[in-house]
């Protein structure tokens, strides 16, 4: 006698993961829910993607695709930033190996480091904040224990501050297949970055010297000037800083923070129509931020970083829970031990791979694109 076949369950595919920070951060198009009197968001927005959040609080005021994984440009120094700038007292001094300042992408910019020079670890920070230099990331990544050594730890650190659309490739924002980020991370490293009070002395400073060569004929060193090429420092008031960037492939993207009364906001927008609407759209979504808080209810949140334990942590503003509170004024220095010395190697590593084997299409147009790219406009 045959036995009945047992009945096959019905295919019930898996549901899709939430979006971090709040279901609503998932859906497609701008997402906000006003009280009475609330502004209306500005109009004519073009970034693909936009996020307005409480630094304090971790509220999201608005946001438009937030999750939308896309090239984040130099806007990846934020994580650079938060990953290696604790580990290295700032008046620690390095001299430059020639290996240090080689195989930087073509196009990329520089804030004019020479090797066979001594610079010290601020004057580094200061070519990266200010000039976007890539020469100055490769550097410091050396100091770090090499490329490799350093894409392993940001993206380390950005899976502990629950950045899950990061992919890193390689330190400095530089176009590369599969690296990609997205404005709720950029935002989540932004958050973390500020608390420390020397990103934020770097990143609010608008000019500032930086070592030049050695005068063959007095042995004496001279400096130039270098400038700050946020648009928006300096201009829009009470801004902080934070990062902007540009390459090819990534277009405009920029993470913007502002003090108004005792209240700061972040603003990060990604690829705008152009390039000056990355700033245009930050300023009309700060405005819209300090005038909307308190007449809106959160969209989402900004979530705090995993504890090591890996149990998820209380939300922010719940008991228990962190305040992520920005750091107070900046400070005049750190008390960071200098890391081990570089091994000088290069290359993506283990991290970079598994990003390329994960990414999606990047917008480019074959081996003449790359001699084109240059990450930072300015």
């Amino acid at each position: 006698m045959a036995t009945p076949s047992a009945v096959a369950a019905p295919y019930a595919p898996a549901p899709p993961p939430a979006a971090v920070g709040g279901e609503r951060l998932g859906l497609p198009g701008a997402q906000v829910a006003p009280l009475a009197g609330a502004p209306a968001l500005p109009g004519g927005l073009t970034g693909q993607s936009w996020i307005v959040a409480d630094a304090a609080s971790g509220d999201v005021l608005a946001a438009s695709n937030p999750h939308l994984r896309l090239a984040p440009a130099s806007t990846l120094k934020i994580l650079f930033a938060d990953t290696v700038l604790p580990k290295f007292d700032r008046n620690t001094v390095h001299k430059v190996r020639d290996e240090e300042i080689t195989g930087i992408g073509a196009g990329s910019s520089l804030v004019g480091i020479k090797e066979n020079l001594e610079y010290r670890v601020e004057d580094l920070w200061r070519g990266v904040f200010l000039s976007s230099g890539n020469d100055a990331v490769h550097v410091l990544a050396h100091m770090n224990g090499g490329i490799r050594q350093t894409v392993t730890e940001m993206q380390a650190r950005a899976d502990a501050l629950q950045a899950r659309d990061t992919r890193v490739i390689s330190p400095d924002g530089y176009d590369m297949d599969g690296q990609v980020s997205s404005a709720y991370d950029l935002t989540l490293f932004a958050r973390s970055g500020l608390r420390n009070p020397d990103f934020r002395t770097y990143c609010a400073t608008r000019e500032a010297q930086f070592p030049g060569a050695v005068d063959k004929n007095t042995g004496q060193r001279g400096s130039f000037g270098i400038a700050n090429t946020d648009r928006l420092l300096g201009k829009y008031p009470g801004l902080i800083g934070v990062k902007n960037g540009f390459t090819t492939n990534a277009g405009s993207t920029f993470v913007g923070a502002a003090q108004r009364n005792g209240r700061t906001l972040l603003v990060t927008v990604m690829h705008p129509d152009t390039y000056q609407k990355v700033y245009d759209e930050t300023a009309a979504l700060l405005d819209w931020g300090f005038a909307a808080a308190g007449k809106v209810t959160p969209v989402g949140r900004l979530v705090d970083e995993a504890p090591a334990d890996g149990v998820e942590p209380t939300p922010t503003g719940q008991a228990g829970g962190t305040t992520g509170q920005p750091a107070p004024p900046p400070r005049t220095s750190t008390a960071a031990q200098p890391a081990a010395g570089a091994d000088g190697e290069s290359g993506i590593g283990l991290a970079g791979r598994l990003g390329i084997a994960l990414a999606f299409v990047v917008v480019g147009g074959g081996a003449l694109v790359l001699l084109w790219r240059r990450v930072h406009a300015d």
